[in-house]
């Protein structure tokens, strides 16, 4: 289906849902975007989940939004169990605000719900030409190294900086060894998921996505990757006021109540420091680029190319549907 017309038809089941045309803009927007950077388990595949949760009442299709100014560069946000993609939309764009009156830019989110994709949200600080890092809390996957329960959500890390180029550096990585959503949507599909990234319920190593679901997920670097997922923990969740500690739910399955996931914007301008930021990361670019590639590699890439690329290729053609994913639509139009 062409991108346009399929924004528009997820604007509408959002709309039909209760959400504001506004708030139905902005969630489509993030989840169509997640479709044109290669990211589906962020994208259409929750679709169906988000209308669930707004119908069992545990998202507000119509939030009060209460936005606190504590000073000039720093606001606490209560999202009202908003829709996540609605939430950290307001976020980013105070925190730019701020940012760009101050110099620094520091916004914390409570009471709100899974947002997607944090690189969406650096995009546009980088835009700005602002540096940003960003963290948000997830339900229980990675139990605490040395734990057997899992606790830990699967806790990204996001960082994003200009470059002096078109293609802004956007890291924006799970502290996992495979994102969530990639398990999700392989277990919907009927795929496999790669070794060595997940355990089942009774500690063995599986590849089926569907026990990986109900046991363990695999932490990066071991100790190190349950420790940023205590880090993600501790600054979007004890701090913002957010649901922590094994306590945000799992919007699939469970539906007893809001998630209150708490997530954390955090922008700077480039300049606080030196003047020449510009040339310095260029210069920091080129050097990494120029260094001797091993064999089969044609170039270096810094976080964020790939998914220019994608995003340029998919822009091209048409967003291809699973049987899954049309039956979702043709489902939740009624």
């Amino acid at each position: 289906m062409k991108t346009e017309n399929l924004k528009k038809e997820v604007i509408k089941i959002f709309k039909n849902h209760g959400l504001s045309n506004p708030h139905a803009v902005i969630s489509a927007n993030a989840l169509i975007n997640a479709e044109l950077v290669g990211a589906y388990g962020h994208g259409l595949s929750r679709l169906r989940m988000y209308c669930e949760r707004i119908s069992k009442k545990v998202i507000n299709p119509k939030p009060k939004i209460k936005v606190k100014k504590i000073s000039q560069s720093i606001a606490h946000i209560d999202a009202d169990n908003s829709i996540g993609f609605v939430a950290a939309d307001l976020a980013i764009k105070k925190a730019i605000e701020c940012a760009k009156k101050t110099g620094i830019g520091l916004v914390a989110v409570k009471n709100s719900g899974h947002y997607g994709l944090s690189g969406y949200y650096a995009e546009q600080a980088v835009k700005k030409n602002l540096i940003t890092m960003i963290y948000t809390n997830a339900p229980p996957a990675i139990a605490p190294y040395g734990a057997k329960k899992s606790l830990f959500g699967t806790n990204p890390i996001c960082f994003g900086s200009p470059t002096g180029a078109r293609i802004p550096f956007i890291l924006d990585t799970a502290i996992a060894k495979i994102n969530r959503g990639k398990i999700r949507f392989a277990a919907r599909n009927n795929q496999k998921i790669p070794k060595g990234v997940a355990l089942d319920k009774f500690g063995k190593p599986t590849t089926d996505a569907k026990k990986a679901l109900y046991g363990v997920q695999l932490p990066i670097a071991g100790f190190r990757g349950s420790g940023l997922a205590w880090m993600v923990d501790i600054l979007s969740g004890v701090l913002t006021g957010g649901n922590h500690a094994g306590k945000v739910k799992d919007p699939f399955d469970d539906f007893s109540g809001p998630q209150n996931i708490g997530h954390l914007f955090i922008t700077f301008k480039t300049n606080l420091f030196v003047k020449n930021y510009t040339s310095r990361i260029k210069n920091n670019i080129k050097t990494i680029k120029r260094l001797p590639k091993i064999k089969g590699v044609k170039e270096i890439m810094y976080p964020g190319q790939n998914k220019d690329k994608r995003f340029k290729m998919n822009l091209k053609k048409e967003i291809k549907l699973s049987k899954i994913i049309q039956k979702d639509l043709v489902d939740l139009k009624n």
